[in-house]
């Protein structure tokens, strides 16, 4: 283990907007190994408040070829200033790149006590910070403990593994059928990286070619409903009608398939076998719980195709079944239950590529079923993209929660006027909490 005083920068940059960040503030780190690989490192400042922060992070692809580092924060203006206001950071790289979920809540566990170890005194309060499969990742937290008090899941792949697995699974089945009907398209079950690429470059192609008919952009429409796919995309405002919707679902879908389609590969070899399925799938059933219903039927009407046919198509094509070890692997370690033990706050940005919103619905499903609402509450962003939160969006929530579990009540500090007034309060930059309500999640319930 290693000990280095750091200064924090007095200037940070948010994407194109200059920041200025808090007042530099000394601060003491930590860095050291587990017995099975993992890395963590810990930053606690001078000014210490006595909660740490246990971040985990997002997914790391194994085909990205990146380092698998320790990170402890989102990212490093959010690190600056979570310390300036006296939060302690710590986290982990989890013991592998990839689809991390086999290790990754005991790797972080595990980093927690090295934490405690390392720098000799207990904090008062431990809060879990997650970021996408991160997000995940401090779902499961949330329902072991293990020292920590509270939850913050941001941008999280909080309904789970399996679903994510499948409506994935039922965007991809439309477009192989629909807009790539002669090509033999391998959904799942792959043999190796280099056959999930072969998928990919197919899927994207035949969006791509889709996208320059009518009938072609009918479907992909409804391939981006299946996917859960937003409209709204960076540096352009909210779409006005349903040809600037369908191209902003088109835009999506296609960047989305680049990274969604090899990432099963990962998640395959993580869980031991193919862990989606969409045999017996009723595909009129699932659109017309969409909220992008509307939209589909719109551009099927424009372009004189019959809708039904191609959804009664799509149920009788539906033969992908899973390998039941791996169904139960995924369950036993990618999939959320709600049975919260601790106060969670969940925040999530409006129109997300990569973990739709729709997400958050499934988890407020499965912590009702629970009986555990009261300690759940749920907060979101507009903004187009994924985890695209600003450091006062995020410092704002850590803080809510604080409070939250230093005082064992909400007060009012999660509402969205809330959090928005706070986030501006802290003088790091805009803010964009608003009311919302996401549609439902169509692999959840249905």
């Amino acid at each position: 283990m290693r000990r280095i005083r750091i200064l924090i920068p007095l200037v940070v940059v948010l994407g194109a907007v200059l920041v200025a960040a808090p007042p530099a503030s000394a601060a003491t780190s930590y860095t050291g190994s587990l017995p099975n690989g993992t890395t963590w490192k810990a930053d606690i400042p001078a000014n210490w408040n006595g909660t740490l922060l246990l971040y985990s992070h997002g997914y790391l692809p194994t085909f990205a070829g990146a380092p698998n580092l320790p990170q402890n924060a989102p990212d490093p203006q959010t690190a600056a200033a979570l310390l300036a206001a006296g939060y302690g950071l710590t986290g982990s790289s989890y013991a592998a790149a990839g689809w991390a979920l086999n290790t990754a809540p005991k790797d972080q566990l595990d980093t927690l006590a090295a934490t405690v170890d390392a720098i000799g005194r207990r904090p008062k309060r431990v809060l879990a910070v997650g970021t996408s499969m991160g997000g995940l990742v401090t779902a499961r937290l949330a329902e072991t403990g293990g020292g920590i008090h509270g939850a913050l899941s941001t941008c999280g792949i909080v309904a789970g593994g399996a679903a994510l697995n499948n409506y994935q699974l039922d965007a991809e089945h439309a477009i192989a059928r629909l807009l790539a009907p002669a090509q033999p398209i391998r959904l799942a079950g792959y043999a190796t990286l280099a056959e999930a690429f072969v998928t990919t470059s197919a899927l994207v192609t035949a969006v791509t070619q889709g996208q320059t008919t009518a009938a072609g952009r009918a479907r992909v429409a409804l391939a981006a409903a299946f996917h859960h796919a937003p409209s709204w995309l960076p540096d352009q405002p909210p779409p006005a009608d349903v040809d600037a919707v369908q191209r902003g679902q088109y835009e999506w879908l296609r960047q989305s398939l680049q990274f969604t389609t090899p990432g099963r590969f990962d998640i395959e070899t993580a869980v031991g076998g193919n862990a989606a399925w969409n045999r017996g799938v009723d595909y009129r059933r699932l659109l017309a719980h969409s909220s992008d219903r509307d939209t589909v039927t719109a551009m099927y009407r424009r372009a004189g195709l019959d809708l039904d046919a191609d959804l009664d198509l799509l149920t009788r094509t539906a033969d992908v079944t899973a390998d039941p070890a791996a169904v139960g692997r995924i369950f036993a370690t990618s999939v959320p239950f709600g049975r919260l033990r601790m106060p969670v706050l969940t925040v999530h940005t409006t129109d997300d590529q990569l973990v739709p919103v729709q997400q958050e619905h499934a988890y407020a499903n499965a912590v009702r079923r629970a009986g555990r609402s009261g300690l759940l509450r749920q907060a979101y962003v507009a903004r187009p993209g994924h985890c695209a939160f600003t450091p006062a969006e995020l410092v704002a929530a850590v803080r809510a929660l604080d409070h939250r579990v230093a005082t064992g009540r909400w007060d009012g500090r999660t509402s969205a006027d809330a959090l928005q007034r706070a986030a501006l309060n802290l003088d790091l930059g805009p803010a964009a909490y608003v009311r919302y309500t996401p549609g439902p999640l169509l692999r959840d319930s249905f």
